[in-house]
């Protein structure tokens, strides 16, 4: 896979991880928790950042894509822990009166949301690392 394609495949799904929590929000309405919040922060920047590269035709912004994309993974981590039961409720950020972390409104297409969010995380760090690595020869 050549550096670029490695680019654009991460470009690709931090848009599309974008695009479909906006849906998810806007257009079907429903509010994000806490540490969905944190995920966008880190999935947003990603698409800008990584578009941004691709435009100007830099070779290292991949660097960044690691950065952020493992920020984003680290987040998703927490959530999905929290989702399956793993950490205990009193650690979780998400209060009474706000959407849950842990509730059925984390369930996009039957897959937890958290769980969507991690492997996209995973799929842009290991994209932004191909797009870093040099050819052999």
């Amino acid at each position: 896979m050549s550096k670029e394609t490695a680019l654009i495949g991460a470009w690709i799904v931090a848009l599309t991880s974008s695009l479909s929590v906006l849906y998810i929000g806007e257009v079907l309405g429903q509010a994000p928790c806490n540490l969905c919040w944190f995920q966008r922060a880190f999935m947003f920047p990603l698409a800008v950042v990584l578009g941004l590269g691709l435009w100007w035709q830099d070779d290292r912004v991949g660097r960044y894509g690691i950065a952020l994309a493992l920020g984003g993974a680290a987040v998703a981590l927490w959530h999905m822990s929290l989702y399956t039961g793993i950490l205990p409720e009193p650690i979780q950020p998400c209060t009474a009166t706000g959407p849950s972390c842990t509730g059925d409104n984390q369930l996009f297409f039957g897959i937890p949301i958290p769980l969507l969010a991690l492997f996209a995380f995973g799929l842009i760090a290991y994209l932004s690392f191909l797009s870093l690595k040099e050819p052999r020869t």
